[in-house]
């Protein structure tokens, strides 16, 4: 297993090209949100255009769409009531806030058959996973962000974070799959490689957080990085932008809004 550090981050990240344009940096769907839950996709767009994505896209109910075009203006919508037409993006993100109901399940199935392009599953994704026995049947390289009880329901009952971490390690093998084990120390694994980040405090410790890595992590995808490395590149900024946000907050006092901020302090740190 390999520590995630500084050394290990700058290695892999790729700077942005002077002369590139918004169309350089991909195009990321994010699946999220519904009547009582637009928080979800209203953080995991903006993260994921915070850690540099070219556009973002958000697939939400109709009804809330002008929740969406103030909190994120630079986004872009379509809506959960119509068909999805997936070709255009370069990455998706299926999830946050979605809600665990026939709808939601429906639009899982028919995004899960119709897509071909790297997908990250979060959230009420994998509840819907858990419920309906569906995680053999995701593409390889597929990443799942789960922490633990979401991992449970998945895998069933483990007593320690070891077991769980060897069930990744056994699981993401088997089923070609990456799983980002979310806890203290969040643990990637491709089955092959594991990982152990760095980064990270306990005032991540809040509702929200995990739709900022979702969104951060299908970002880096969006911009071609290896499924792999997307999620060991956001999940270490997303902790460290976390870390620096302890200039100004404490764990108590922080919020994922002030991680998301502060995104562009980790990206200077790590290039500079």
């Amino acid at each position: 297993m390999e520590q995630v550090d500084l050394h290990f981050i700058r290695q892999i990240f790729k700077k942005r090209l002077p002369d590139s344009h918004k169309g350089s940096h991909g195009h990321v769907l994010i699946v999220a949100g519904s009547k009582d839950k637009m928080g979800a996709a209203i953080i995991a767009a903006k993260s994921a255009l915070r850690a540099g994505v070219g556009l973002v896209t958000a697939n939400i109910p109709k009804k809330e769409r002008t929740t969406l075009f103030i909190a994120v203006p630079v986004a872009m919508a379509e809506f959960r009531e119509e068909e999805s037409h997936t070709q255009k993006y370069t990455a998706i993100a299926i999830g946050p806030g979605l809600g665990t109901d026939k709808s939601a399940e429906k639009k899982l199935k028919a995004l899960l058959q119709n897509t071909h392009v790297p997908i990250v599953l979060d959230a009420d994704a994998l509840n819907i996973l858990a419920q309906n026995q569906g995680i053999s049947q995701l593409l390889p390289q597929t990443i799942l962000t789960p922490h633990t009880k979401e991992f449970d329901r998945l895998f069933g009952v483990h007593h320690s974070e070891k077991e769980r971490r060897a069930t990744a390690v056994q699981k993401a093998k088997e089923l070609q799959l990456i799983i980002v084990l979310k806890s203290h120390k969040t643990f990637i694994t491709d089955g092959t490689a594991s990982f152990e980040n760095t980064t990270g405090n306990a005032g991540l410790a809040k509702g929200g957080s995990g739709d900022a890595l979702t969104g951060i992590i299908t970002a880096f995808l969006a911009q071609k990085y290896e499924p792999i490395q997307a999620a060991v590149v956001g999940v270490y900024l997303h902790g460290l932008a976390a870390d620096m946000t302890l200039e100004t907050q404490s764990p108590e006092s922080m919020l994922i809004t002030d991680v998301i901020e502060n995104l562009g302090k980790a990206f200077q740190h790590l290039q500079n």
